[in-house]
């Protein structure tokens, strides 16, 4: 992949992994317009996300240092909470790396026309959140059963085109939390998810004579989906205590709806 085509993929990671949009599935049909203008299939796709999936979870890292810090004394209940939570996806995420031939997984997670259906259900989800009041419940005293439905719908952000943060904030706000509260669980809750991701991924790519991808350009890529990342993070957060997620609808609705068109005809 070249430096050009990584940077632009960077730069669509950082911003719509915590923008409620998929990162997945924007970098899934990104990838699918470089090959119709004329690239080269890249090979090497699931790779470069790994690294660009990196660096905005070091973003998630450096935004929410208190939080974590918090983890390992006031809120260490909170880290059985994200064990449960992380589940539905750990066990999905393997069944579909593990569990299916790579013919279907491929066609699963790197389909532009799964992309395309996606979008616009997560708009869907997003459009609810404008009927829903914010609720009382901060996430330090979430049930374990209220933990499970947020990791029910992480698990389904596995398909391109569900938005893991839009999915989960949902989820959140769902089961009554107050919006930044909803909000904050959903990107720790990202943390085991990416990170566990990443390093399976990783690990498959060693196993298969690493990257066709120059590690310098890589390290360009995981620097810029880092620094875009985190002032989209800031921004996301803004915009959760406005209560004004389902203005992202109004943007992936017709996405989907070309996408799909784009697709079939």
């Amino acid at each position: 992949m070249s430096l050009l085509e990584i940077l632009l993929l960077a730069i669509v990671q950082g911003l719509t992994e915590f923008l409620p949009v998929s990162s997945s599935g924007h970098l899934v049909v990104v990838n699918a317009l470089f090959e119709a203008l004329g690239s080269e299939p890249v090979k090497d796709l699931v790779e470069v996300e790994i690294v660009l999936h990196l660096g905005t979870l070091a973003a998630v890292l450096v935004y929410y240092r208190r939080e974590i810090a918090r983890l390992f004394t006031s809120d260490r209940r909170v880290i059985a909470l994200l064990v449960i939570g992380t589940i539905p996806a750990a066990v999905l995420g393997i069944f579909l790396k593990k569990g299916l031939p790579d013919e279907i997984t491929n066609v699963i997670l790197q389909n532009v026309l799964v992309a395309g259906v996606c979008f616009p259900l997560t708009g869907a989800l997003l459009w609810w959140t404008a009927k829903r009041s914010q609720g009382e419940t901060v996430y330090t005293e979430l049930t374990w059963g209220a933990t499970l439905k947020i990791g029910l719908l992480q698990a389904l952000a596995l398909l391109p085109g569900i938005s893991r943060s839009g999915a989960t904030i949902v989820a959140g706000l769902g089961v009554g939390l107050r919006r930044e509260s909803a909000a904050t669980f959903a990107f720790l809750l990202a943390i085991p998810a990416i990170a566990g991701g990443g390093l399976l991924e990783l690990l498959e790519a060693l196993e298969a004579g690493g990257t066709g991808t120059p590690l310098g350009t890589l390290a360009v890529g995981f620097a810029v989906s880092f620094v875009v990342g985190l002032g989209a993070l800031a921004l996301l957060i803004r915009w959760v205590r406005q209560g004004r997620l389902a203005m992202f609808a109004y943007y992936l609705v017709p996405l989907g709806a070309a996408v799909i068109a784009w697709q079939l005809l």
